[in-house]
């Protein structure tokens, strides 16, 4: 073997994705690769506490080890996916190993209350939304893994079959287009396509399908055929969801999670919930109707109006809507607060956001989160609030890829 070939036998799995073992007395990530497994692999990274190599050679593979659907699967190939090669059953077996060691490791919890990770919907064609790339010659793709070089797509399958069909059915050629996003609403049958650009100069479009197509130039958000927003329903409620808003990309993975937050908050009437990152209200608007008062915090312009949109249409009168950061708007309230659900993005809480949720007098706080690295390090600062972690639920709302979704509850000593 060269002198960057080792050998060596996979131990575990690692937040991220890769397979990782010890090779003379050093952590090493194998990407492609399942715990278990003994491979031949390149160090292509050699750090003083860790290495990581490119998987060569299969010398003894793991039952787990299935052949990947999507032929852009692969080392070299599309990083969309991740975990393609690994038995579903695997899979979500190892998001629970993550979770838990996450918690463990970062959120120092010696044995967190982690349950068996729930699927939500299908292993495959789940996806409502997606951004792709764009190539010199106008076809659409993703990015390589590491890479800024765009892979040709014909099909994803990970995508819901109707952007499948609109991806197939785009010719783009223009100087100014950075990327392509698809939304589709799999409850309502809306479309919308955002164009995004590095100028305001709007292109000639031609379409003959029912379809909402808007322009992106930095912030801002041009309705060039049909509306700025299309709608999803999700457990009988009607959400609007605007160009520049976030939505879950899992439609059966937000119905879920909807439910398992109210199963886990148990909001009663007459109570106050707080909601913060609210979003479009994913979670604050089917909690008016089983709480007293809901006060929702949301920064993103776009969401908030939707938020605010689809309450005027529900006719809602027990929801206070405030736009601004989470951590502002809590430091400044004093009205007192029953219990809380967070679904803050990938980077996690404010810091004091706990110990405020605290002085509010929250008792019940369930925790969303999309990233179970930041949930952990957030632990620290729910623990020294007062908050002890009851159970955790991970959601497999991204099969074939490492993304974890998960639901924890917290509950405030004393």
């Amino acid at each position: 073997m060269g002198e960057n070939v080792i050998d060596i036998k996979l131990e575990g799995v690692a937040h991220g994705g890769e397979a990782f073992g010890w090779h003379e007395g050093k952590i090493t990530f194998v990407a492609y690769a399942i715990p278990g497994e003994r491979v031949r692999a390149e160090v292509v990274q050699d750090k003083k506490n860790w290495a990581r190599a490119k998987l060569l050679e299969i010398l003894e593979p793991s039952p787990d080890r299935v052949e990947p659907r999507c032929v852009h699967f692969g080392i070299g190939k599309c990083g969309g996916c991740h975990w393609q090669h690994i038995s579903y059953r695997k899979q979500l077996e190892l998001k629970r190993e993550i979770v838990s060691e996450q918690l463990r490791r970062i959120g120092h919890i010696e044995d967190p209350p982690v349950e068996a990770v729930e699927q939500v919907g299908p292993p495959w064609n789940y996806r409502n939304n997606a951004r792709f790339s764009v190539t010199r010659d106008g076809s659409i793709g993703f990015r390589k893994g590491q890479s800024h070089e765009v892979v040709r797509i014909d099909e994803c399958h990970l995508l819901h079959p109707r952007i499948n069909e609109l991806l197939r059915s785009f010719e783009l050629s223009w100087p100014n287009l950075r990327g392509v996003k698809i939304r589709h609403g799999v409850n309502t049958d809306e479309d919308m396509v955002v164009i995004e650009t590095d100028g305001k100069e709007q292109p000639e479009i031609s379409v003959d399908l029912p379809i909402s197509i808007v322009l992106q130039a930095g912030r801002d958000f041009v309705p060039l055929i049909g509306l700025p927003y299309i709608h999803e329903e999700v457990n009988g409620i009607r959400y609007r969801i605007s160009a520049g808003s976030f939505f879950q990309s899992n439609t059966p993975g937000a119905e879920r999670l909807v439910k398992l937050v109210e199963e886990f908050l148990e909001p009663k009437p007459g109570q106050t919930v707080l909601d913060g990152y609210a979003g479009v209200g994913l979670f604050s608007l089917p909690l008016v109707q089983s709480s007293g008062q809901v006060i929702s915090i949301e920064e993103n312009p776009w969401a908030t109006e939707d938020l605010a949109q689809t309450a005027e249409e529900m006719g809602v009168d027990n929801l206070s809507l405030f736009e601004g950061p989470v951590e502002e708007v809590v430091r400044a309230m004093d009205q007192r607060v029953d219990a809380a659900v967070v679904d803050p993005p990938r980077s996690g809480m404010g810091k004091n956001v706990p110990g405020d949720l605290a002085r509010l007098g929250v008792r019940n706080l369930v925790y969303v989160s999309c990233d179970p690295a930041t949930m952990a390090r957030d632990s620290g600062n729910l623990r020294s609030a007062g908050f002890e972690l009851v159970r955790v639920r991970p959601l497999d709302m991204f099969p074939q890829t490492f993304h974890i979704e998960s639901v924890s509850l917290w509950q405030r000593r004393g």
